[in-house]
């Protein structure tokens, strides 16, 4: 009798930790909205900080833990920049954009795809043994509101584990979606998986290696449009960003800035 109470217990245990489990891993995002937003600006040149694209019925992207500035910096009038540099594939400049980091001593993030970590696992390692935070750039490169949650996570997911095998390193938890087109489910589910949602204040087009601006010009978008907490988007295949980084740094330095890490403020709740 006794044993047979036992066992029925057992079951019951089983059985109520299967259904956890279940709940758990069948979370439902339903209630949140996929609805494609293409992340865009409206720059200023009062050096105040630009209004952005946002998903319809979000006041506060930091409830999801995204950022496109430090609202830390802006409201205490901290003058900081934070690089971001995207890495979908390389063609040769990482090595010089490295060098002008280590040599002007700042830290920065790269957004790095799964591909990028394959072909230059060498170059993902020095990033983070020179300092540097590497967030997720996904594994393909996809519009992320055209997934299902699974594939959004299995997206980062593969990212992060080819990381750590092919360098050893544990990938810092911030993520950048491809073409900056998100939702309110996106952001939800990169949250859940542990992830910062990281936009940008200031980006131009530098993205195609044969149709490059000058350098003044990727300066003169610092000079016109900076402000306190900025976070500007670089693409490490630019050759105009490689040339013009070291004259960026002394601009804004010459104007009092700093450049900082963005885990200054994009932390998890």
């Amino acid at each position: 009798m006794k044993k047979r109470r036992y066992l029925s217990l057992l079951c019951l245990l089983v059985i109520l930790c299967i259904g956890t489990k279940t709940k758990v891993l069948g979370k439902s995002y339903s209630k949140y909205s996929n609805r494609k937003v293409e992340f865009g600006l409206n720059l200023r040149r009062d050096h105040k900080k630009p209004e952005c694209a946002k998903p319809k019925g979000v006041k506060k992207l930091s409830n999801y833990n995204t950022w496109y500035y430090s609202p830390e910096a802006y409201k205490q009038k901290d003058k900081v920049i934070y690089l971001t540099f995207d890495c979908g594939y390389e063609n040769g400049n990482t090595k010089k954009i490295l060098k002008t980091l280590k040599k002007e001593n700042i830290k920065a993030i790269f957004f790095v795809t799964k591909p990028y970590i394959e072909q230059n696992a060498g170059l993902v390692k020095r990033m983070k043994e020179e300092g540097h935070l590497v967030g997720n750039h996904t594994s393909t490169h996809p519009r992320m509101t055209s997934l299902s949650v699974s594939r959004m996570k299995k997206e980062v997911n593969q990212c992060r584990k080819t990381m750590e095998k092919k360098t050893g390193y544990t990938m810092d938890p911030y993520m950048r979606p491809p073409e900056g087109v998100y939702s309110v489910r996106v952001m939800k589910v990169m949250q859940d998986c542990g992830y910062n949602t990281m936009l940008w204040s200031l980006a131009w087009y530098d993205y195609d290696e044969h149709n490059q601006p000058s350098v003044s010009t990727v300066v003169n978008k610092f000079k016109k449009h900076h402000f306190c907490g900025m976070m500007p988007l670089l693409h490490v295949i630019s050759s105009a960003d490689r040339k013009a980084l070291p004259k960026i740094i002394s601009t804004m330095r010459k104007k009092g800035y700093r450049f900082g890490t963005v885990d200054e403020f994009a932390i998890l709740n």
